[in-house]
């Protein structure tokens, strides 16, 4: 079951969150930016239990970004990270967003349900707001990949 995130799934999401992040298949997230941005969370949940979760981040009016897909590694390959990415995609559309982009390090996953890869240089310059306050900046060796809706 998909459903929106509730604050008391912050220290959820931290964990699953930051389990990839140690992988180095994510960036972490601070409990505190998680709090801030509980909104944007979609949480997959199964027989009670949070097994992935994903985030739609409206960066400008036509614009928002894919944050923060994590799925449980018992979970993976089983189309939760596939159902979590459509709940946002349905979610942008709902907004009237035109484009979804992600800065990923599984570009191909992304590829696969229709984004394209692009240059980070092409994304808007308000993008990159959030990119200074990361602990990579200015040296990112994500991918950046967007959809047209």
């Amino acid at each position: 079951m998909i459903r929106k995130a509730t604050v008391d799934d912050v220290k959820t999401i931290q964990k699953l969150v930051n389990k990839h992040a140690e992988k180095g298949e994510m960036l972490p997230r601070s409990m505190g930016d998680i709090c801030d941005n509980i909104r944007d969370f979609f949480i997959y949940e199964e027989d009670g239990v949070v097994i992935g979760c994903c985030a739609l981040h409206v960066t400008w009016v036509d614009l928002a970004e894919v944050r923060s897909l994590a799925v449980v590694t018992e979970a993976q390959g089983k189309g939760v990270g596939r159902s979590l990415l459509d709940a946002c995609i349905h979610d942008a559309k709902k907004m009237n967003i035109n484009r979804v982009f992600a800065l990923t390090y599984k570009p191909v996953f992304f590829c696969k349900i229709g984004f394209n890869v692009i240059d980070k240089n092409d994304l808007p310059h308000k993008v990159w707001i959030d990119c200074v306050k990361c602990i990579k900046f200015p040296d990112c060796d994500e991918v950046a990949v967007v959809m047209d809706l």
